[in-house]
């Protein structure tokens, strides 16, 4: 007999209007749901007017439980693995049951769909390579080690966090990132979602001891670039005359490729030089 499948299934994070066709379709034509609280997950099939069985698998349980879901795969059964909110395997146990199936030969199917992370990266408009970090350390040290880490990180960076927690580590994250730009979203997609941007010390000292309510997620934006120092043109095209005896094309062609800036740019102030006779 073949092995069942495993579907991983996104489930929305906050607007029911966010499951796609494909997941409601899976949701019902399973034969069990593996949901990381059946509370909660028996709200959105009511919705949805889906009766199929649900069986927790969570944190707590997953050592026992695991080992019973890939039997149930193994015996033919098909199920569906569903977080609390969004994509499973995401700061939840749901990793975990993904590499048994694997390692038992069975087959795995993702039904793609809401992500957290990806949503608030999308509404960011912050540009780069990123790194999902997740739920951080409940430990100062710990997560003030992290911070330190992250300091040296040159990606976007995904962090998600309590709403007890959010003005301590946003005042955290300003003294050692200064220089990154911050998306904060709570509620996201529902219906009191409020969002906050602009650079990390400034949306920290908004934020200070305000009383939010809801999960949050961060998006910090790649470190800003320190500013070029200022190039002395007119100096260095002084000087190049006085040290060099150049004038005209071969001191402007000698200034430019000595400064790697454009030709034109070198030639505009030769000109200017020339014009109030500080230059022949």
């Amino acid at each position: 007999m073949s092995t069942g499948i495993l579907y991983i299934v996104a489930t929305p994070i906050g607007n029911l209007e966010d499951i796609t066709l494909r997941a409601l379709r899976v949701l019902k034509e399973v034969d069990l749901i593996a949901a990381e609280d059946t509370r909660h997950t028996k709200k959105l099939l009511n919705h949805f007017g889906i009766g199929t069985p649900l069986l927790s698998y969570h944190a707590h349980n997953q050592a026992s439980r695991g080992p019973e879901l890939i039997k149930r795969l193994l015996d033919g059964q098909q199920i569906a693995l569903v977080s609390d909110a969004g994509t499973p395997g995401f700061s939840d146990p749901g990793a975990d049951l993904v590499a048994r199936a694997w390692e038992a030969g069975v087959k795995v199917e993702t039904v793609p769909g809401p992500a957290a992370g990806v949503a608030a990266l999308s509404l960011s408009g912050f540009k780069g390579d990123i790194i999902f970090v997740g739920f951080l350390p409940r430990g100062e040290g710990r997560r003030l080690k992290l911070f330190a880490e992250l300091g040296r990180e040159p990606r976007v960076i995904i962090i998600y966090e309590s709403p007890k927690r959010l003005s301590r580590t946003l005042a955290e994250l300003a003294g050692m990132m200064p220089n990154r730009q911050v998306l904060v979203v709570r509620e996201l997609t529902k219906k009191f979602e409020q969002t906050w941007r602009g650079p990390l010390p400034q949306v920290a000292a908004e934020l200070k001891d305000i009383e939010i309510k809801g999960e949050c997620a961060l998006v910090l934006s790649c470190p800003a670039a320190a500013a070029a120092p200022e190039v002395d043109v007119e100096g260095s095209l002084l000087q190049a005359a006085r040290d060099q005896g150049l004038s005209g094309r071969r001191l402007t062609e000698a200034v430019a490729a000595a400064l790697k800036l454009p030709r034109r740019r070198i030639y505009q102030a030769y000109l200017a030089l020339k014009e109030q006779g500080r230059l022949e």
